[in-house]
């Protein structure tokens, strides 16, 4: 698995990153199958805690290596602004009109 980075600010991506921590390390099934790394994301809704990964990174240097089970990591994730909207703004409940009545006449 590949890090990349946004070469220029024109290319920015919006992004969001979680903590997790490895939960286990699930063996390949079968030849040329990679070993899965499982990670719990925290801040995710319980059902979807849970995700799996080939458990192939690498380091700095380039060099391949593998997550062991207790790490604790970080899970990004990053859209283009093509793939994002704008957040609207959370509507209020309105004031009962009961409520505005009172706070006139007091």
């Amino acid at each position: 698995m590949t890090k990349t980075k946004a070469e220029s600010p024109s290319e920015e991506k919006a992004t969001v990153t979680l903590p997790g921590t490895v939960e286990k390390i699930i063996p390949s099934f079968g030849p040329g199958e990679p070993e899965k790394a499982q990670i719990a994301v925290q801040g995710a809704d319980n059902l979807y805690r849970e995700i799996r990964i080939d458990n192939t990174l690498q380091d700095e240097a380039g060099n391949e290596v593998c997550l062991k089970k207790g790490a604790e990591v970080e899970v990004t994730i990053a859209a283009d602004s093509e793939a994002t909207t704008k957040k609207q703004p959370e509507e209020q409940e309105p004031t009962p009109p009961s409520t505005l009545a009172k706070k006139k006449s007091g």
